[in-house]
Formats: C-alpha cells, sequence, structure tokens
C-alpha cells in the first residue's frame, strides 16, 4: 500500500534532524529516512557555537543572523523536548602565540563585539598561559548525541530506519517515489552521500576529515570551552572534546596514532593538571570549496532538494537553513543568495 506524504528527508543527523522539526511544527506531513549504519558527522563533532574564527579572530559569516536564531531554536527544541542540550560556554582563549595575543588584543579594538579580557590568574591554575588568555563571548555548547536521540524519539511516528538506494528512486512531474512512498519534494541532507548522488554530485564537494580524542580532565570545569591552538570542550561529567584535525588529504575514516600523539603533545604542554585519553573519535564531513551551505530545490528537477555541505558550522547554520528551505518551498521566500543552491544552475543543469 502506497503513503502519499509532502517530504521525504534523508538523513537525520543536525540538518535533517531541523529539517523533521519545523516541518512537524507545521503539521506537514513527512518521512524521514536513516541508515543506522551511515556515522554521520554530527554524533562526533564537538557541537560548539562560535561567533568568531580563525587566526585573525573575525567574526563567522553572518553571525549575527544566526546566533539569535539558533539560541533560540535550540532553547525551543529542549523546552519541547523538556532536556537540557544548549549550554552558554564561554571560550577562555589561552594565546599560543605572541602573534596570536597581538591578534586578539587588535579585534579587541576593532568592532569585534564578541571579544573580551578577562583574568586569567585562575585559569593559571590549570593551564601555561605565558602569552597571557582572552575570552569569547556568547559561545554555546549544544549536547549533538541529546539532540539526537530526542530527535529520533520526537520523530518517532515519521521515521524509516534503511538504507536509502538513490537507484530506487523514480521522478515523474509532479512527484517523487521511493518503495511505497509518494512525496511531493525529496530533501537530501544525507551528508557526504549527497556526493555520490547523481543530481547534485556536481556541486562542489571537498570533504574533510575531522577527529578529535575524549578525555578525562579531573577537576577542570566544565563551565568554558578552552581553545589553544587546540580546542577542549566540556563533554559529559568529567569528560572533555578535544580536537579537532581538518585533513583535506586522506585515505580513509580510521582514527590515525598520528593524531593522537599530536593532541597528547599539545596537551602535555598546556595543560597543568593529569589528564587520561578514553576514546578516539573520527568524522567526514561534507565541507565544500566555498564554505558556505548548499540549499535550494534542484534547477532542472525542483521535486528534488538540499540542505548539505554546513562544514565546521553546522551547529549555527543548520537551524536558520533548514527553516529558511521549508519557508522558500511552502511560502515562496527567498533563500540568502550565497547560499542558494541555484548559483549552481548552469552546472547541476548540465
Amino acid at each position: 500500500m502506497q503513503e502519499k506524504v509532502k517530504y521525504l528527508i534523508i538523513g537525520q543527523g543536525l540538518t535533517g534532524t531541523w529539517l523533521s522539526y519545523f516541518l512537524q511544527k507545521q503539521g506537514i506531513a513527512f518521512k524521514i529516512i536513516n541508515d543506522a549504519k551511515t556515522v554521520s558527522a554530527t554524533s562526533v563533532a564537538s557541537g560548539v557555537i562560535n561567533p568568531v574564527t580563525g587566526r585573525r579572530i573575525v567574526q563567522t559569516w553572518m553571525i549575527d543572523t544566526l546566533l539569535p536564531f539558533a539560541i533560540a531554536a535550540y532553547k525551543k527544541f529542549q523546552e519541547d523536548e523538556n532536556i537540557t542540550i544548549i549550554k552558554a560556554a564561554p571560550i577562555a582563549l589561552i594565546h599560543p602565540s605572541l602573534q596570536m595575543k597581538e591578534s586578539f588584543d587588535y579585534r579587541l579594538t576593532h568592532d569585534n563585539i564578541y571579544l573580551k579580557e578577562n583574568d586569567h590568574s585562575s585559569l593559571g591554575e590549570y593551564f601555561n598561559t605565558p602569552f597571557g588568555t582572552g575570552e569569547i563571548d556568547q559561545c554555546y555548547w549544544i549536547d549533538l548525541i541529546q539532540f539526537l536521540k530526542a530527535g529520533r524519539e520526537k520523530l518517532s511516528p515519521h521515521f524509516i530506519e534503511d538504507y536509502f538506494d538513490i537507484s530506487d528512486l523514480i521522478l515523474t512531474e509532479q512527484d517523487v517515489r521511493w518503495k511505497n512512498i509518494i512525496a511531493e519534494k525529496i530533501i537530501f541532507c544525507d551528508g557526504l552521500n549527497t556526493m555520490n548522488n547523481p543530481y547534485f554530485k556536481a556541486l562542489p564537494f571537498v570533504p574533510n576529515k575531522g577527529e578529535a580524542l575524549i578525555v578525562k580532565i579531573n577537576g577542570l570545569a566544565p563551565t568554558s570551552i578552552y581553545k589553544t591552538n587546540i580546542t577542549i570542550v566540556p563533554w559529559k561529567d568529567d569528560l572533555f572534546w578535544v580536537g579537532s584535525s581538518y585533513e583535506w588529504s586522506y585515505s580513509d575514516a580510521l582514527p590515525t596514532e598520528s593524531f593522537k600523539e599530536k593532541m597528547i603533545t599539545a596537551l602535555d604542554a598546556v595543560l597543568k593538571i593529569p589528564y587520561e585519553v578514553v576514546d578516539h573519535l573520527v568524522g567526514i564531513r561534507p565541507a565544500n570549496t566555498e564554505r558556505r551551505p548548499f540549499v535550494g530545490l534542484h534547477p532542472k528537477y525542483p521535486q528534488l532538494g538540499i540542505c548539505n555541505g554546513m562544514g565546521t558550522k553546522g551547529c549555527s547554520l543548520a537551524p536558520y537553513f533548514a527553516k529558511q528551505l521549508i519557508d522558500h518551498i511552502e511560502q515562496g521566500s527567498t533563500i540568502e543568495p550565497e547560499a542558494d543552491v541555484k548559483r549552481f544552475t548552469s552546472i547541476l543543469s548540465n
């Protein structure tokens, strides 16, 4: 027996969960397909929302719009589900060099509302701080494991655990069909799998490999994120996420001993207190050359949509652009031009 829905969502990672959440809030019929055997990059991400980026310590793209939207969305989700998934966590910057301290001092007085000075004397109990410290304000940590788990439970009436084989997808002029489901639109937010999607594989994906260690650090306060030439993020209990690498050239998706040794060397250099490595995570991110998301409908096949390519900023980007895509389809509103997939109309139409 065939089932008709308006949307078929592929992938229950960060973006797929947000798409489904907003559809459910509007009472729009949908199904979400997720393959449990596929490891989502979300499941190994740090969960940090940081309004500044890079060695130049500049504000991230669209952050003045993205940040308030993301905060409100995560808080509403946790209110709806009666869980805690978002926590304010300022970033304590431990300057790794004189150059980075000078860069911070310059930005502190040049149009960066998120930076502030701090008293680093308390940090000196736990860290070596030869070049001093600073702080990035309005940063947040998202409990992505809890978020995906709660999303899965919330979406259970709409959830299908199955491998999505695109060769089973049938396009008609009005809809798409997959197995026993007929949908008006199908939205791909299945990370790396979209790179093998014949309709979207021409997009300039440049996946990168990220690794992280889970480290037990007794006594370190889980109220802040700590950043030097590595990032130390509260995970749960007295565990911290430590990483991450951005490997653009790699041979496999396995943890590497070289990364582990690099992180241990960095921890030994900055930490004054003992720690213990308890796990080693790895994931592949669906990043792209422009470092901008792919959001919108296929220019040749409007039944097909995409919401992907969030890269390392997924926690702040995903809620906003998931909502923007739904509003675009349902209400005809515009998608941010720098994110709209129609900027690739020429290559997608070939």
